[in-house]
């Protein structure tokens, strides 16, 4: 048996009248979640983003090595270069079915036909 969904939305006024509780300074973050029963962890921090102030927001800071910037931009890189490379080959690979496709009729042939050919025939390399 489901378990029935509830979705909650909030109005524009109540997710103000929270806001602006929090930025007078009345509620934390979680304080207001508790009062209110708002049950999603970042709903208000949401809302604080698009309507209050970004200062009351929890900060995060990354702390990193200094070679790790860099290790991320070349692998960001070769992440693109092998994009790239996969794009290449896939238009090459179309072209050469397309080009198969226009040979095989060019000869009268069923280009199906000689594709199933070919992969019977087990390939010898001399």
């Amino acid at each position: 048996m489901r378990k029935e969904r509830i979705v909650i939305r909030y109005s524009q006024a109540f997710k103000q009248q929270v806001v602006h509780e929090i930025e007078e300074g009345r509620w934390s973050i979680k304080e207001a979640m508790s009062v209110y029963g708002i049950k999603g962890s970042h709903t208000i921090s949401g809302w604080l983003r698009r309507m209050g102030k970004l200062e009351l927001l929890p900060k995060h800071v990354r702390v990193e090595k200094p070679d790790e910037k860099d290790q991320i931009k070349e692998l960001q890189r070769k992440i693109k270069e092998l994009k790239d490379a996969l794009a290449e080959t896939q238009v090459r690979c179309i072209v050469a079915e397309v080009r198969f496709d226009i040979v095989c009729k060019d000869q009268g042939l069923d280009p199906e036909e000689v594709k199933k050919k070919l992969q019977e025939k087990p390939s010898s390399n001399p």
